[in-house]
């Protein structure tokens, strides 16, 4: 088992990384690393999309960092009121779709520039200039708004284990309350800071669908953006060497950050002492922060929905909240409104693409999890050994790919026969191969979480009285896991239905996604279409994040402590 298993995550994450390096190093190939690197074409094909990148990732942590950290400190260090509900709100916007928010930034931004119809706020007089409605502002802002939720959750379980005695045993020196936090919690919680910034760096300069709608109709060109055009419109050597060197960026990022944090002291900060955290008392400042930290909130979690709800039911933008009907979702076609288009469901396109999107989710969610839970099983059984080394090293290669390169790597593997095998380009099981194995550290990982809550002698007894592999997996193994394994299945289910990086290149006609068919309606000028679809995609995902979250804190009682 343990060679079958190397064998095939070899061959869904190893063989279509090295098809990629390889079909760069074809004669056309060179002439691609020439064009993208080192010609007239160059500036345009690659420096200026890496320089807007390279912005858009460090504007992005640097924003992140500063929002996320200091909602983090707030809710966790201070004794600020509604700590529960700021804590729900600074973790929601991360589960919204980033083009969900683009989409509403859209809604209520868009200008004159490019014809079409208008924003909420100029059709209703009021001016917008061109940065702050295409471009790189947008951008960033709309990307800061989606992954500082991310840094929140880091920064905030770092700073939880800010014991009190540490807290304490500085102010009984005479500390005063920035040189405890400068010389104290700071140096404690910067693995978590260079965790999140890395993370939301990454998460930036591979992000397809905020650059693609803000940034594509005023000619901004990011990696991923460009990646995208180069597969488009058929220069595929071109497109793999962007993809190459926007993995090289990103991975770069991370291995730096891995360096910087392994690199430095360790701070002991969980002891047998218990884990009392100290709040700091905020005085007269409690209420006004807490209307900040809600405010902030409101932005990025509620507004955005109310847009895409209210634009989903107006027939024109500049008038959300009035003449509302319900023809985008259920209107029959032929009528004069989205010229003559049906309803969300009455639409087979749509209804096609929803399904489809279903299908998508949970058969990944299926096929990721097993093998997840196989792996985990071998890398925990064999732990130390190389072949667990190996499938471990090779099981989270995907984290360190963007998710567009990812999927033009697997076109660069799967879309031309191989031997008997047709090419699978287009098809649906394409969609979940590259979809298992980019979402496979997620599964492997909670695989090794859940093993690890179940004892090793329940296992060797099994084998001890003649029980095979198979036979231990199906009977003892899963069943004691199935809880842990649903919820990170559900995780695995919500990233595929919001996930546009990843499928972009890979959609078909024969295989629409809903995230998919919203891009092409907003690009087509089909707000509300797009924007119901979003919402659609929102209730999913949203849907699906409370059901993990109502498993993963319900504890089964004959678990081991």
């Amino acid at each position: 088992m343990p060679a079958f298993l190397l064998a095939l995550v070899s061959l869904l994450v190893i063989a279509p990384l090295g098809r990629i390096l390889f079909a760069t190093l074809t004669p056309e190939g060179m002439d691609a690393w020439t064009a993208v690197l080192a010609s007239r074409l160059s500036e345009n094909l690659f420096w200026k999309p890496l320089l807007n990148t390279m912005l858009l990732g460090l504007g992005v942590a640097t924003g992140c960092l500063l929002i996320g950290g200091f909602l983090a400190w707030l809710v966790v260090l201070t004794d600020v009121p509604g700590r529960n509900l700021l804590n729900l709100m600074s973790t929601l916007p991360y589960m919204i779709p980033s083009f969900a928010a683009a989409l509403a930034w859209g809604t209520l931004f868009r200008n004159a520039r490019l014809g079409g119809s208008l924003g909420f706020f100029e059709a209703n007089g009021i001016p917008i200039p061109d940065w702050l409605a295409w471009g790189l502002v947008p951008t960033l802002i709309v990307l800061i708004a989606h992954y500082y939720s991310l840094a929140y959750t880091i920064i905030a379980a770092a700073l939880s284990s800010v014991g009190a005695d540490l807290v304490e045993a500085g102010q009984m020196a005479g500390a005063k309350r920035a040189r405890i936090f400068f010389s104290i919690i700071l140096p404690v919680v910067t693995p978590a800071l260079v965790a999140a910034s890395s993370l939301t760096f990454a998460g930036a300069v591979s992000n397809f669908a905020a650059p693609a709608l803000l940034g594509l109709p005023v000619r901004m060109q990011t990696l991923s953006t460009r990646l995208f055009g180069m597969i488009e419109t058929g220069q595929n050597e071109r497109g793999y060497v962007i993809a190459l060197l926007l993995i090289a960026v990103s991975a770069s990022l991370l291995f730096l950050s891995d360096r910087l944090v392994s690199g430095r002291r360790a701070f002991t900060t969980v002891t047998g002492k218990g884990g009392r955290t100290k709040r700091f008392a905020l005085g007269p400042w409690r209420w006004p922060l807490f209307a900040v930290a809600f405010l902030l909130g409101c932005l990025t979690t509620v507004v955005p929905v109310l847009v895409l709800a209210a634009s989903s039911l107006a027939p024109q933008s500049g008038a959300l909240f009035s003449n509302w009907t319900l023809h985008f979702w259920i209107g029959e076609g032929g009528g004069q409104i989205a010229q003559g288009q049906a309803g969300l469901f009455r639409n087979p396109v749509l209804l096609e693409a929803l399904w489809t999107t279903l299908r998508l989710g949970l058969v990944v969610a299926f096929t990721t999890m097993l093998l997840g839970l196989a792996l985990a099983w071998v890398i925990v059984q064999r732990k130390g050994t190389l072949i667990a080394n190996l499938l471990s090293q090779i099981a989270f290669l995907p984290l360190l790919v963007p998710s567009i390169a990812f999927a033009a790597a697997y076109i660069a593997l799967f879309g031309a026969p191989i031997g008997p095998l047709p090419s699978l380009y287009g098809t649906f099981a394409l969609l979940v191969l590259a979809a298992t194995a980019h979402t496979l550290p997620f599964a492997v990982q909670s695989g090794r979480s859940v093993l690890g809550q179940v004892s090793a002698d329940l296992d060797e007894s099994a084998r001890l009285t003649g029980a095979g592999i198979f036979t231990r997996m199906a009977f003892i193994i899963f069943p004691l896991a199935v809880r842990g394994l649903m919820a990170g299945a559900i995780l695995v289910f919500v990233k595929m239905v919001r996930d546009l990086s990843l499928v972009v290149l890979l959609f078909s006609a024969s295989s629409p996604v809903l995230s998919m068919v919203a891009y092409r309606y907003a690009s087509e000028g089909f707000m509300q279409f797009a924007n119901a679809i979003t919402l659609l995609i929102l209730v999913m995902c949203l849907g699906a994040s409370v059901a993990a979250h109502l498993l993963q804190t319900r504890v089964q009682k004959w678990k081991q402590p």
